[in-house]
């Protein structure tokens, strides 16, 4: 008799990765020439939020593309990544992003209408919390989900953990 096989379906970011991350980016920022003067840095605000600053709008926006390379490098997906637009903040402008940790139940919801629309018979979905966990007795139907999740195009990032 074949038993249960399963795996979760997350979308949770590496923080060590991602403050790895952070730290390369604070120290090319405070190393390139182009950002002399110009009072550029990044830093953690919080749990899941970073906040850059400089002088200019595109000395802030190139801190956001160099804090972006460098999650690239480390292989942290940026769908995980919400940055907000340019604001001035007295003699300098911000930027505020946020990580995201976890499924909310709308990215759920697609989740679970991906699967149940395109994935062979026998798999079933489960929402335990922010996440969801999809079972099927054979393992060649788990991995052709996971192929097939692969390829939608949320705009979320998703990881597969549990596999077993």
């Amino acid at each position: 008799m074949a038993s249960e096989s399963s795996f979760d379906v997350v979308s949770k970011v590496d923080r060590q990765e991602v403050d790895n991350a952070l730290n390369q980016a604070a120290k090319e920022i405070s190393q390139r020439f182009d950002f002399r003067g110009t009072g550029a840095s990044i830093r953690w605000l919080g749990e899941l939020g970073i906040e850059m600053e400089a002088s200019a709008e595109d000395r802030v926006n190139a801190v956001l593309d160099v804090f972006k390379e460098k999650l690239v490098k480390r292989k942290v997906s940026l769908k995980a990544l919400d940055a907000g637009e340019p604001r001035a903040s007295g003699t300098v402008y911000k930027i505020t992003a946020t990580l995201q940790d976890g499924l909310d139940q709308d990215q759920v919801k697609k989740i679970t209408k991906a699967i149940r629309d395109d994935a062979p018979k026998g798999v079933r979905t489960q929402v335990q919390g922010d996440e969801v966990r999809v079972s099927s007795k054979s393992k060649n139907d788990l991995q052709a989900v996971m192929a097939m999740l692969r390829e939608q195009d949320f705009d979320f990032a998703v990881q597969f953990t549990n596999y077993r």
